[in-house]
């Protein structure tokens, strides 16, 4: 009997955490947080990294409002982007990559950080293997493997389980020439799915039998897509991915062999869409207001909160 209690346990807090009401925003209190990334845990709890306070917030299943979890990391040189909560090895994945305005010369080398899903502790540290990386982003493999898009050079980083480095797994060209801005990433149906900011596109890279990347192709999507950053797996075969150009879309992509059909979940994120996750039926769109820091000074801008605001998404 109680290990019948133990079985059920993890479907009955699944349909806990699906049947509460959802909170239409998630508050991000502090300034100057420009976060980058936010993901989910089965078990409901949300993580945001920020890029220029170096920390890691969570928000409790069901919160309303973030916290400070990892305080900030002993590299001043270096913002955290991209974050990817892993169940299956119990980590909490962060990419760390040059701070914005830093000194380049002085800058440390890009690196992919794991910490302890439950208690923030950090466990590893690697860094990517190619010189001038910008590690972005973070998507994990059924496997265990963890794939990193390398942005400035181009390139998907791997990290299979149990290794002690990360290699380049896939690039050479294969997703254009440098300038692209290799960004968003998730494991698919058995392909690597990435796009690329700069030049609006959409890729897939089979992922071989023996772990090995296979060729790169390109999807013919069923309308052009702006400016796509972050991304999530949702469901056997598709995405949710955000488009930050124009005035901002989460969009959804059903991928069918190179093809994937485009449909609009909701239009309208004037604070710079950059990131999505998802709990139960509900995704939460992070803004990260991005423009602020790298774009030009506008020192008559307003400060906003900082926030990430739900969307009904429905089942996968």
């Amino acid at each position: 009997m109680y290990l019948k209690k133990l079985l059920l346990l993890p479907m009955v807090c699944a349909s806990m955490t699906a049947g509460a009401a959802a909170p239409a925003e998630i508050a991000i209190p502090g300034e100057k947080i420009y976060p980058e990334s936010i993901t989910a845990a089965p078990d409901g709890r949300l993580f945001i990294g920020s890029i220029v306070t170096r920390q890691i917030f969570t928000v409790k299943s069901g919160g309303a409002a973030a916290e400070p979890w990892i305080g900030a990391d002993g590299e001043p040189s270096l913002g955290i982007y991209g974050v990817f909560a892993d169940a299956g090895s119990n980590s909490l994945w962060a990419c760390f990559s040059s701070f914005p305005g830093s000194n380049k010369t002085a800058q440390a080398p890009s690196a992919l950080s794991a910490y302890d899903l439950q208690t923030g502790k950090l466990k590893a540290r690697y860094l990517l293997p190619t010189q001038g990386a910008f590690c972005n982003d973070i998507a994990v493999g059924p496997d265990g493997t963890a794939y990193v898009t390398d942005t400035d050079n181009m390139e998907i980083d791997r990290l299979k389980r149990g290794d002690g480095r990360l290699t380049v797994w896939a690039g050479n060209g294969g997703f254009g020439p440098k300038g692209g801005v290799l960004d968003g990433i998730s494991v698919v149906a058995g392909r690597v799915i990435v796009s690329t900011l700069e030049t609006s596109k959409v890729f897939a890279v089979p992922i071989n039998p023996d772990g090995s990347a296979g060729s790169i192709s390109q999807f013919a999507l069923s309308r052009p897509i702006l400016e796509p950053d972050g991304m999530r797996k949702f469901g056997e075969d598709g995405v949710l991915i955000i488009e930050s150009g124009g005035a901002g879309r989460l969009s959804r992509l059903v991928i069918k062999s190179n093809s994937a059909t485009v449909t609009t979940l909701k239009e309208g994120y004037p604070d710079g869409p950059v990131s999505v996750a998802v709990v139960g039926m509900t995704g939460y769109v992070l803004e990260g207001q991005l423009g602020a820091l790298f774009g030009p000074a506008r020192p008559e801008q307003p400060s906003k909160p900082f926030h990430a605001t739900a969307v009904q998404v429905g089942k996968p």
